[in-house]
């Protein structure tokens, strides 16, 4: 159909650069009028696309090379959750776009919050698809041109944006995308202080709305996770009502700071179970 996707001979590595030249793109949605005209609008774009009516392996959309997909998760119906986290862990540079029916507020929000792009509902024109998948790579874009300046270092953490990867002495520290997105930023972004705010705007992609709380428990897991692999440091620190500053500091006979208190009812409230 069009310009169809053919699959490699090879696979690629699970970080696949964003290149030059038309978008390619994956569609996991059985809507055939649907895809019928999104598929349309993206020939004529001169873009190259593959259209999927079932769920797909990670290592399947390696091979086809996309850089984005667009996923209607009522197609994959109790699994969709799982697949959404899984695709959007295994594969951090590939663009996801999620293309559904009507959801609650709860529902899209555990979506951006498992690593989706973005969040289109159904009905839409597929001119607002097309435009939205344009946003996601020209962002993936400018990230592989920041990736590009190398490793950083700071006290024992090596952070690797070409593999999105942390490393203390060689292991690495198990990592959620939008955990590894945040320590990017942060370290990037040394000695300064960050707002909550601008914390959300760069890692999420959306105005942050009053009272959500991702930023802080993000903030506190990813200290956890970092702690247990480099004890002796302490990276994030938190101004009160404002935001974080990362700074490595050695943390050698003294105690770990006990966590903020919004932190902790952050924590907790995150932990409450969400609607299917």
């Amino acid at each position: 159909m069009g310009q169809p996707l053919t699959l490699a001979t090879s696979p690629l590595a699970p970080t696949v650069r964003v290149q030059p030249g038309p978008i390619r793109l994956a569609i996991v949605d059985s809507d055939s009028g649907f895809v019928r005209v999104l598929a349309k609008r993206v020939e004529e774009m001169g873009w190259q696309h593959r259209i999927l009516s079932g769920p797909v392996r990670p290592d399947e959309l390696v091979s086809m090379r996309v850089h984005a997909v667009v996923v209607d998760l009522a197609l994959l119906g109790s699994s969709a959750w799982e697949f959404l986290e899984r695709l959007c862990d295994e594969l951090p540079a590939l663009g996801v776009i999620v293309c559904t029916g009507q959801s609650t507020v709860a529902q899209r929000v555990r979506g951006l919050r498992l690593g989706a792009d973005d969040w289109v509902t159904k009905p839409t024109h597929p001119q607002e698809v097309v435009a939205r998948v344009e946003s996601v790579v020209r962002r993936r874009k400018r990230a592989d041109s920041s990736e590009d300046a190398g490793p950083v270092h700071a006290g024992e953490l090596e952070i690797r944006p070409d593999q999105f990867q942390t490393f203390v002495g060689g292991q690495s520290i198990d990592l959620t995308r939008r955990e590894f997105e945040l320590l990017h930023l942060l370290a990037g972004s040394e000695g300064r202080v960050l707002e909550r705010e601008e914390v959300y705007r760069h890692v999420w992609g959306y105005t942050m709305v009053r009272g959500d709380r991702s930023v802080d428990v993000f903030v506190r897991k990813l200290r956890q996770k970092i702690e247990r692999f480099s004890p002796d440091w302490t990276y994030i620190h938190t101004h009160f009502g404002i935001g974080y500053r990362f700074e490595p500091v050695p943390a050698e006979g003294t105690l770990p700071p006990e966590a903020p208190a919004d932190e902790v009812a952050a924590e907790a409230d995150a932990e409450l179970p969400m609607p299917s």
